[in-house]
């Protein structure tokens, strides 16, 4: 099979920058802002994120999560705590995000200390929840070696067997995490490479704002 030329893709960016004035001293105003244009300009999933973990020493691990809640506290997403990433959130509770609005040709980078959610915020959650994702969540040995996929249907339809159209409970293995953000930094793509980088540290209750070299 004869390979892309992977040296040769290039993308040339070109639409308007970020300076100083525009992005405010708030980057929670600013992120706001941002996923208001991603949703409106019917990007598929805008709340998709790639969320890195690592073991404590150091082994890293990424993948794709869906961003469910933003507000001073942290940025909230919900997995099963027996997953590679809530074992790896167990040992080493730090992690980092990316979130990628490419039509926009704008990034946001978010890092911070992890924490579980409350309960009570998980349980609304899950019961917001479509019926088949509740029974899909509770059936699903996250992460774990499984024979073949019908061990997966065979699990779920153990679930929907039990649960029927009934309420299905949370599984105690289920919940919310929240990125406490210590740092947040806004990419906007510029010609010849030349992007515009601003990134937000939290000092205390309020931000500082520094600018980076692309």
């Amino acid at each position: 099979m004869e390979s892309p030329d992977l040296a040769r893709m290039r993308e040339t960016y070109a639409r308007d920058g970020l300076d100083e004035s525009q992005a405010g001293d708030d980057p929670l105003h600013l992120f706001g802002r941002w996923l208001d244009d991603a949703v409106s300009s019917q990007i598929h999933e805008p709340n998709a994120m790639a969320l890195a973990t690592a073991t404590p020493d150091g082994r890293p691990s990424v993948r794709i999560v869906l961003l469910k809640g933003i507000d001073d506290s942290g940025m909230t997403f919900y997995t099963n705590y027996e997953s590679r990433k809530g074992h790896e959130l167990e040992a080493n509770p730090r992690a980092a995000a990316a979130m990628l609005w490419h039509p926009l040709q704008r990034q946001v980078r978010v890092e911070g200390p992890v924490t579980r959610i409350a309960d009570e915020d998980s349980d609304a959650y899950f019961h917001s929840r479509p019926h088949g994702s509740q029974l899909g969540a509770l059936a699903s040995p996250q992460s774990t070696v499984i024979a073949d996929r019908s061990a997966l249907v065979a699990y779920y339809a153990d679930a929907a067997r039990a649960y029927g159209d009934g309420e299905v409970p949370r599984p105690a293995y289920w919940g919310g995490y929240r990125i406490e953000l210590e740092s947040i930094e806004f990419w906007q793509g510029r010609e010849s490479r030349l992007h515009d980088r601003l990134r937000y540290v939290r000092a205390g209750s309020a931000w500082t704002r520094e600018r980076l070299a692309p």
